[in-house]
C-alpha cells in the first residue's frame, strides 16, 4: 500500500505561494482600503471564533489594528516579527520561511538574522501595488502559521474580488 501524496493545498509548496503574490495585487492601497480589509479579516475571524490580533501596515505607518478575544500581546510581537520579514524581504512571511525549508535549512538558521526581531511564520503578506511594488503588510496572528497565512490570503482574495 502506497501513502497518498500531500496535497499542494494542504502544504503550499514555493511555487504555489509566490503564484499567490504575483495574483493578489492592488490597484491602489487607501486609508480606506486597509480599514476595509482589516475589517474583513477581522469578520472571518469572528465567524470562526479565531484568537487572533490583525494588523495592517503601509510605509512604516499602522493603518488597522484588531486583537480579538482570546489574543494576547504575544500576538503583536509576533506581528512586528513577521511583518519585518516582509518589509525586508518583500514576499510573505510564510514564503520566505518555506524558500529556507526548500534548501534544506531554516530561517533561524540561515538568515543571520535575530528571531528577536524576525520571523518567517506564515500570517504576514505583502500589500502589492500595481506598477509600485510593495508598500505594506498584512498579518495575523493566533493560530497555526499556516492558519494565520490562510486566513490572510482568503481575505485579500475576496477583498481584491470586488475591487
Amino acid at each position: 500500500m502506497t501513502t497518498p501524496k500531500q496535497s499542494p493545498e494542504l502544504t503550499p509548496t514555493v511555487e504555489d505561494l509566490e503564484a499567490q503574490e504575483r495574483r493578489l495585487v492592488f490597484r491602489q492601497f487607501t486609508h480606506d482600503d486597509a480599514w476595509a480589509l482589516g475589517s474583513l479579516l477581522v469578520e472571518l475571524a469572528r465567524e470562526r471564533q479565531a484568537p487572533v490580533a490583525v494588523d495592517i501596515h503601509r510605509a512604516g505607518q499602522q493603518l488597522f489594528h484588531a486583537a480579538l478575544p482570546g489574543s494576547t500581546p504575544d500576538n503583536d510581537a509576533w506581528i512586528a516579527r513577521k511583518r519585518r520579514v516582509v518589509e525586508r524581504y518583500g514576499s510573505a512571511s510564510y514564503l520566505v520561511g518555506a524558500r529556507f525549508r526548500a534548501k534544506g535549512t531554516t530561517f533561524e538558521e540561515s538568515s543571520r538574522l535575530d528571531p528577536d526581531t524576525y520571523a518567517a511564520h506564515g500570517g504576514s503578506f505583502p500589500v502589492t501595488v500595481e506598477g509600485v511594488g510593495v508598500v505594506g503588510a498584512v498579518t495575523v496572528s493566533g493560530l497555526p502559521q499556516l492558519q494565520d497565512h490562510r486566513l490572510v490570503v482568503e481575505a485579500l482574495e475576496h477583498f481584491l474580488s470586488r475591487a
